[in-house]
């Protein structure tokens, strides 16, 4: 298994590498910029608003199936009949829910125009999500790698043209980027739903109320989780909407720093859905899961200690290099996230092992007890400090809770504190610090960023975080 996940893990990462920076940073940063901070904070809001509920699209069955294919692949085609009636009734509820609660908050006609389109869109990449986790739970980590990376390929192609294929004289609407994405995750849809078919046979559809009751019951867990998980990663922007007199202008300045937080995120649940299966078949297995994990943790230590130093010694230059305005203020909520995401790597590890190991009680106590801390120290500093108080609430609760996580795995699972790796991250985070004050003295902000990066590099590979020839050694094998 630690062959396989190295073999994979090479191929997604190079896929994403390949097209997901250009999605973030090219089409996104252009639409942003094109369209402006307080039209984008419109869209970015309601974007988040239908994100937090979609967890009503899902339940948790995606998680659930995916780990229950990953231990019986003969559930496939069993699964498969009674859980796509399910999500097409799970999508009314979803639809009237989003909408309802947008009519309760006082959205105007203008937003439920847009989030109509949102719901839908919401709706085909549920589906997409759970016809990969068939995919990758029958271990086609190859194709769902592929698969991966599908829809921002499209979406790349359709919203490259509208910015830039002079197609129209007219200037870019926001509306454009939304069909783009409506077109992508059809696309996309149609192929997952093609090759799904095709590995599982025939089957059909049916409306089980008893199979459907039998996976809600299974599942209800995973959904409460992913729900409480949502609030408190995404309800920043809709507070910043609601609570303040220029919330869309706030929220589009904290999608400046959030976009490029999430897309460094983003690598990280690569790992996450890699590890899920793997991880759930090595504990039914009852095999040793800490030899993935001292491979993975240290990759992902190392990526988010160096975005977090790197991100707050050159916030201001890297916000200019992207954005047209507000570069000033949007640093300093640029640098707190980036702390943040240091810890998101260390909830993708340990979260996704107690989700395997079927710890879903006390994964959704602590989420329940993060997002109180959340919404909270939202309430508290939103009014005071608008956008960067956000950013301060986001750092609190994500590092509650991947330190919990660990501490939780630990007594749990009864893996080792892997301390040794611990102590040469702090290390590591000591002697970058230095290098990075080091590296303002160089000129020009560009030299001194590539020699803080590295340094980075230098000093994971003096202390043993990344170990380039046991990694090649892992990998030569897989594929002897």
């Amino acid at each position: 298994m630690k062959k396989r996940f190295v073999t994979n893990l090479a191929l997604l990462i190079f896929l994403n590498l390949l097209i997901k920076p250009f999605w973030f940073f090219g089409i996104e940063v252009g639409v942003q910029n094109r369209v402006g901070e307080e039209i984008y904070g419109f869209y970015f809001s309601l974007f988040n608003f239908a994100f937090i509920l979609n967890i009503l699209l899902d339940l948790g069955i995606n998680n659930f199936n995916n780990r229950a294919i990953s231990r019986d692949h003969s559930l496939l085609g069993e699964h498969l009949a009674a859980i796509i009636p399910l999500k097409f009734l799970l999508a009314i509820l979803y639809a009237g829910v989003v909408l309802l609660s947008g009519k309760i908050i006082g959205y105007s006609p203008a937003q439920f125009r847009m989030l109509w389109i949102l719901v839908l869109n919401q709706f085909i990449a549920s589906f997409i999500l759970y016809m990969r986790t068939n995919i990758s739970g029958l271990q086609y980590y190859r194709t769902d790698s592929l698969l991966s990376v599908m829809d921002r390929s499209l979406m790349i192609l359709f919203t490259g043209l509208l910015l830039w294929g002079n197609l129209t004289r007219e200037p870019f609407r926001i509306e454009w980027f939304v069909y783009a994405q409506t077109l992508s995750y059809t696309l996309t849809f149609l192929t997952t739903a093609a090759i799904v078919w095709y590995r599982s046979g025939s089957f059909l559809p049916r409306l089980s109320f008893s199979s459907s009751l039998k996976v809600l019951r299974l599942s209800y867990p995973f959904a409460l989780l992913i729900l409480l998980m949502s609030l408190f990663n995404r309800v920043d922007s809709v507070m910043l909407e609601r609570l303040l007199d220029n919330g869309q202008e706030e929220a589009g300045i904290y999608a400046q720093s959030f976009r490029i937080y999430d897309a460094a995120s983003q690598f990280s649940f690569l790992f996450a859905m890699l590890l899920l299966p793997m991880f759930s078949r090595m504990l039914r297995l009852k095999e040793n899961v800490n030899e993935l994990i001292r491979i993975a943790l240290p990759l992902l230590l190392v990526a988010g200690s160096t975005l977090a130093i790197a991100g707050n010694f050159y916030s201001r230059e890297i916000i200019d290099l992207l954005y047209t305005s507000h570069a000033t203020y949007s640093s300093r909520i640029f640098g707190i996230l980036m702390i943040g995401f240091a810890f998101v790597s260390v909830s993708y590890i340990y979260g996704t092992l107690l989700t395997a190991n079927n710890n879903l009680r006390y994964l959704n106590i602590l989420a329940a007890i993060t997002v109180v801390i959340n919404i909270s120290l939202n309430l508290l500093l939103i009014p005071r400090h608008q956008a960067y108080g956000a950013a301060i609430a986001s750092l609190c609760s994500q590092g509650f809770y991947a330190l919990s996580q660990l501490l939780l795995s630990i007594r749990l699972i009864r893996i080792p504190y892997n301390s040794d790796i611990l102590i040469r991250l702090v290390v590591f985070v000591g002697l970058n610090l230095g290098a990075g004050f080091l590296s303002l003295l160089l000129p020009g902000w560009i030299a001194g960023f590539f020699a803080l990066l590295t340094s980075c590099i230098i000093t994971a590979l003096v202390l043993g975080l990344i170990r380039p020839a046991e990694l090649w050694r892992t990998f030569t094998e897989a594929e002897s």
